[in-house]
């Protein structure tokens, strides 16, 4: 008998040992290195995210900061081009992408999302063009510059078709580029007419540019909801990152940080209308 219990003794002890192992691999897989949040951020887009002498800024960096203490994480930014922040999530470079992503239908089949705030587009020209666009539409013939891959060329798109074409116009051209600053520039040297942009980040090239560019749209076109992207399946990131998100609206951190970069928190109707699922 007493062999038996201390057999009995050694195996309990021995599926604890394995359940313990079991769980703790299951918690370290919610990030590619234990403790680490690793970020996928187009460090070129102020005020969201940007590198100051070398230190992520803006308000991806502090917002996922936070959630990341939360986690018991330290976070890691990884600098990526704006047209490829998808692909390392897939390709496993990063935990998330926290970059002002758009939340889209399309997106969402690539990438699991956790919407964070609210945004919209601007239309901005060179001081001297002449030109004082307040629609897409107003734009018909001429060239409009973007950001490469940004989800607001769909817009443009549909915008240029609608009023434009379907009015027996010339289309909108879009002209892609590598950063915003980039295609600011082209703006300024004629290589195209006009720019859509981010509202907070036209904002930001704006006052940076001295004068020599300005916002001409009403308020933000296209209202949309950005969203922190992870990979398709890994619900214990999800969660921990929701709850992170929820601890920071209980001590008012997440109405802090929104209110001091002028974006706004959506609602569960608009979340549902970006990600296609609304009744």
């Amino acid at each position: 008998m007493k062999n038996r219990s201390l057999a009995g003794s050694l195996s309990l002890a021995a599926i604890s040992v394995v359940c313990m192992f079991i769980s703790g691999t299951a918690m370290a897989a919610a990030t590619l290195v234990p403790g680490v949040l690793s970020v996928g951020s187009d460090m070129t887009l102020p005020p969201y995210t940007y590198s100051d002498h070398g230190k992520p800024s803006g308000f991806d960096p502090e917002f996922i900061g936070a959630v990341a203490s939360y986690m018991k994480d330290t976070s890691k930014f990884v600098d990526t081009r704006f047209a490829n922040l998808i692909l390392g999530i897939t390709g496993n470079r990063y935990d998330i992408v926290a970059s002002a992503l758009y939340v889209t239908p399309e997106r969402a089949k690539v990438v699991d999302y956790v919407p964070y705030f609210m945004t919209g587009g601007s239309l901005m020209v060179s001081a001297t063009s002449g030109l004082n666009p307040k629609t897409v539409g107003d734009l018909c013939g001429k060239r409009i510059g973007s950001i490469n891959g940004a989800a607001w060329i769909k817009f443009i798109n549909n915008a240029s078709d609608k009023y434009c074409v379907a009015q027996g116009k010339p289309a909108v051209q879009v002209r892609e580029y590598d950063t915003s600053a980039e295609t600011a520039q082209a703006v300024l040297s004629g290589g195209v007419d006009a720019q859509y942009e981010d509202v907070s980040i036209a904002g930001m090239i704006v006052e940076r540019s001295g004068g020599r560019l300005k916002v001409t749209s009403n308020g933000p076109l296209d209202p949309v909801v950005c969203g922190i992207a992870l990979r398709k399946g890994n619900a214990e990131l999800k969660s921990q990152i929701e709850s992170a998100i929820a601890q920071m609206k209980s001590k008012g951190e997440y109405q802090a940080l929104l209110k001091k970069y002028h974006v706004t928190a959506p609602t569960d109707v608009e979340v549902a209308k970006a990600l296609g699922t609304a009744q």
